[in-house]
């Protein structure tokens, strides 16, 4: 636990310090959504059409955070140090786990706010807390494990996105089926809303499990 915390609180503190990684996710979605305000051509969006233009969003700017999170590890030699020492080098795995979920949050709170006033929404967004914290972890479980395995290529960010979104199409399919009755146009509705978060709470148990198990491994190779 001491490394743990101590890995989280590195990562937040150099956050707060150099702005690089929250602020740029917050200007990718408020771009993404002016695009889609104007390309669209419409004031209001309600049900799988909201759904999809706000997750969608924020999965294309989760992307930039995770290509980022280990980059400080790999120019400073934080891979071998996990290594040499006498700490579970999961640690390391869940510290940026938790990173990605902070950088997720931040995003999320500026994000439906700003989805809200060109969109509209209104009390449907807050009913979706619990959908995007689900969405989040099953997002930042994938983003850590896969960004540690391309962070040592030339191509990372090239590499990053394309083993990431394939493993989180079934995290944005449940997420988006949930969400779309609570955006519904006449207000919000939990019809299947019980099935889908139990698609993403399993999705969730499974690669957080995967990503313990495996990661020992990775961090080796």
């Amino acid at each position: 636990m001491n490394a743990f915390r101590t890995i989280l609180a590195k990562d937040l503190r150099t956050e707060l310090r150099t702005l690089e990684a929250i602020p740029a996710m917050a200007l990718f979605a408020a771009v993404t959504f002016v695009i889609f305000r104007f390309g669209l051509d419409r004031t209001e969006l309600s049900g799988g059409l909201a759904a999809g233009v706000l997750l969608v969003t924020i999965l294309f700017a989760a992307v930039l955070a995770i290509n980022r999170v280990f980059v400080a590890e790999r120019e400073q030699g934080g891979f071998d140090a996990i290594r040499l020492a006498p700490v579970d080098s999961t640690a390391l795995f869940a510290a940026k786990v938790c990173v990605l979920l902070v950088y997720l949050a931040v995003l999320e709170l500026i994000g439906v706010a700003l989805f809200g006033f060109l969109f509209g929404g209104g009390t449907g967004l807050l009913a979706l807390a619990p959908v995007l914290v689900l969405a989040d972890l099953g997002l930042a479980t994938v983003g850590a494990l896969v960004s540690s395995i391309a962070v040592n290529s030339q191509a990372r960010d090239l590499i990053a996105p394309l083993l990431c979104l394939p493993l989180v199409i079934p995290v944005m399919i449940a997420a988006a089926s949930a969400a779309e009755p609570l955006l519904a146009a006449g207000g919000p509705s939990f019809d299947g809303f019980g099935k889908w978060m139990a698609v993403l709470a399993l999705y969730d148990l499974v690669f957080v499990a995967v990503g313990w198990a495996v990661y020992d491994f990775v961090l080796e190779d």
